[in-house]
């Protein structure tokens, strides 16, 4: 099966504001940076849309996206759809992008564990899991007013929490919020749990103000679909006309496994050549300092 990316001309068309000679000249810069990788037309106004249209913001963006990927292995290297670090992600988390758009023309996706034993719970690979959908996401379906993310805690425990390791938190919110080209509008948590406090105290040291001020806590499903992702996008388990989760699930991974050689070339030539950056080669403790002061939290 053969990759139909988005259409370049769809993308203008939806968003007149995007300046097509805008995004050429930040293509072409791109051809100018040589550790930077070369990036397509649709990868460049992706950027320049993800950051309002500034080229200059868009230009750091860019060089701290492929930054990140280049070192930080545990998220970025070896993505195998198939292999079995993804697969077994795929039997305990739902990633399940959520059809059609709010009323915002945001788009959203709904993650939620689907097997609630703790030792099967992977905090990085799922994190894999993620980025690599997200990347199918953006090249297939290109870009959107804004993004939102709705984690679902049902199933959660503090044995979950523990399995998370506080420097890959660190790399995974820096990456999300300084590098991910798209809108971050929304982060929603719903059917919270009592331990949300642990949850954001690990959280919050790593998140920018932007992102807090996007964070929506839901007690009840009410408000969130009342004010936020309306019943049409939800699935039937949340009271929505969009489907069983699982259905909806397996159609997005059955879609991921679909393209292997997406992830393949991806990883071979979208990396950065430290070698060939001006001034000092970046090391993954320039990015994010070092991992001595971050174990692993243990709770009661």
């Amino acid at each position: 099966m053969s990759l139909q990316l988005a259409s370049c001309d769809e993308q203008y068309k939806k968003f007149p504001q995007l300046d097509r000679n805008e995004v050429l000249k930040l293509q072409d810069w791109t051809e100018k940076q040589q550790h930077l990788p070369n990036v397509t037309e649709l990868e460049a106004l992706t950027f320049l849309h993800a950051c309002n249209y500034s080229v200059e913001r868009a230009k750091a963006c860019m060089d701290t996206y492929f930054t990140v990927r280049t070192h930080c292995p545990e998220f970025f290297a070896k993505r195998d759809v198939n292999g079995a670090d993804i697969t077994a992600q795929m039997n305990v988390v739902a990633l399940a992008p959520l059809p059609g758009t709010t009323k915002d023309g945001y788009r959203a996706v709904l993650c939620k564990l689907t097997d609630f034993e703790p030792s099967k719970f992977n905090y990085v690979d799922t994190n894999k899991l993620f980025t690599m959908a997200t990347d199918l996401l953006l090249a297939q379906d290109g870009i959107a007013e804004g993004d939102a993310i709705v984690i679902d805690m049902t199933g959660s425990t503090l044995s979950h929490l523990a399995r998370v390791n506080i420097f890959a938190l660190k790399k995974f919110m820096f990456y999300i919020q300084e590098a991910l080209p798209v809108r971050l509008k929304a982060l929603h948590f719903i059917n919270t749990v009592p331990f949300m406090d642990k949850v954001l105290a690990m959280m919050r040291p790593f998140m920018k103000k932007e992102l807090m001020d996007a964070m929506h806590l839901h007690s009840s499903l009410d408000s969130f679909l009342d004010n936020h992702v309306p019943k049409s996008m939800m699935p039937e388990e949340y009271g929505g006309s969009a489907g069983k989760l699982k259905d909806l699930t397996d159609k997005a991974y059955k879609k991921l496994q679909s393209f292997p050689q997406f992830f393949q070339e991806e990883e071979e030539t979208k990396r950065v050549n430290e070698k060939l950056r001006p001034g000092k080669p970046k090391t993954e403790s320039d990015l994010f300092g070092t991992d001595g002061n971050f174990k692993q939290l243990q709770f009661d």
